[in-house]
């Protein structure tokens, strides 16, 4: 399977609008949930009172697993379409979203907005639409859903498109690239198929939308960006560093420099699934030896990339944040941790340099003595240890980043520009 024909997607939107269901449609209409699976779920959800939930429960049951630690097939996850691959961005809470989709851990290419027709555009949905903005997401695909609550009302579908409309006009998003689709996970209405119950809608269905979605490019003509997830000592090979290429190419044989720890050497041997392989593409999980490494020389954190184009190190950086939650104000001087890829990093914000409009763009106030929750602003950053991280502009997959404190993300952003150290 080429990278071209793979897709991350998210589906997003406020957490009661339908997204478990959803996803659980789409899985089921694609054969990607097993008949019997389904069955089963269907008996438990019947015997627990909950009968016709069974694509919600399918979802649940999936997430549950993945708590308790259980591992399961990556296939519950992947639905093909004609045109498409697709890995499902699975983002159940809206914390694991925010933290999701800043990690890296799954750059959604596009995204799926689920708005429930009796409820509409609510608080979530205001964030996730703008965090998806901020976050690079380019197309999205609207799935008014839960038209069968409204009974297929037409006038309350077009209020929804009408109220999802002026969101994307305030977070600048370009409603010529959304596309709207009246549905209902639960019934199935439009999701694999036209649906009788609503003929006002002549729009596509949602695999035909998922279908016509534009092709990612593969970022593999990128320089190489690995950020380091863990480093192991495996007896008879030595010290693997362990995580997922996000740009690039590595082979064996390459000279790889890790920063910001600042060492590197020769590509030995690359391990994927327990195979030895000689390269690895984005998306790839990879375990790596590279010639006099020891494991007290790397970290997580630190990213492999070319000898003679290392990963930049930031002595400071600026950066487009967008503040989602903060009890008072941020000012000057605050320091809490960014996350980025797989750094955890302490970094203090030096300046606020202007105040934005969040639905424009355009800067409301220069140098604006504080910031507070639904702000957007230009700020300056300097991390308090060393930090690797690229502009968003040049490598998306390393530029962008939560910034978390007292047990919460108080702000989501990307960097527009780095000073080297």
């Amino acid at each position: 399977m080429s990278d071209e024909r793979h897709q991350n997607l998210a589906v997003i939107g406020h957490v009661d609008h339908g997204k478990s269901t959803m996803v659980g449609r789409l899985l089921y209409e694609t054969g990607s949930v097993p008949e019997h699976v389904i069955e089963q779920h269907k008996e438990e959800a019947e015997e627990k009172g909950k009968g016709g939930f069974e694509f919600a429960y399918v979802m649940d049951n999936l997430a549950e697993e993945r708590e308790r630690g259980v591992t399961i097939d990556i296939a519950h996850q992947e639905f093909s379409t004609d045109e498409y691959e697709f890995t499902i961005v699975d983002c159940p809470g809206h914390r694991d979203f925010v933290k999701n989709m800043i990690t890296g851990a799954s750059q959604a290419d596009n995204a799926v907005l689920v708005v429930a027709a009796d409820d509409g555009v609510a608080p979530q949905t205001r964030e996730h639409v703008f965090l998806s903005r901020t976050l690079g997401i380019d197309e999205l695909i609207v799935a008014v859903n839960k038209m069968d609550i409204v009974d297929y009302d037409e006038s309350k579908y077009n209020q929804v498109v009408s109220d999802v409309k002026d969101l994307f006009g305030q977070v600048g998003f370009a409603t010529e690239d959304a596309s709207f689709i009246a549905t209902s996970a639960f019934e199935g209405d439009n999701v694999a198929e036209h649906s009788e119950n609503t003929p006002w809608y002549d729009g596509p269905t949602l695999l035909e939308a998922l279908n016509d979605l534009p092709a990612p490019s593969p970022p593999t003509d990128t320089d190489l960006r690995l950020p380091i997830q863990d480093v192991y000592t495996i007896s008879g090979i030595g010290t693997v560093p362990v995580g997922r290429i996000e740009t690039g190419v590595m082979n064996t044989g390459d000279n790889v420099s890790f920063q910001p720890s600042d060492v590197g050497g020769e590509v030995k041997t690359i391990e994927m699934h327990h195979e030895e392989v000689p390269k690895a593409e984005p998306g790839d999980n990879v375990g790596f030896n590279v010639r006099g490494i020891g494991k007290d020389d790397i970290r997580r954190g630190d990213v492999c990339g070319p000898a003679d184009d290392p990963p930049s190190v930031a002595e400071t950086f600026t950066a487009q944040i967008v503040v989602m939650q903060h009890p008072s104000v941020i000012t000057a001087g605050y320091t809490p941790v960014f996350h980025a890829h797989t750094a955890q990093v302490a970094c203090t914000i030096e300046s606020i340099d202007k105040k934005m409009d969040p639905s424009s763009g355009e800067t409301q106030e220069e140098n604006p003595d504080f910031i507070q929750s639904g702000d957007a602003a230009v700020v300056t950053v300097r991390p308090q240890k060393p930090l690797s991280i690229e502009p968003s502009s040049e490598i998306p997959e390393l530029g962008s980043f939560a910034v978390r404190d007292m047990g919460q993300t108080i702000a989501a952003g990307k960097v527009l520009d780095v000073n080297e150290a």
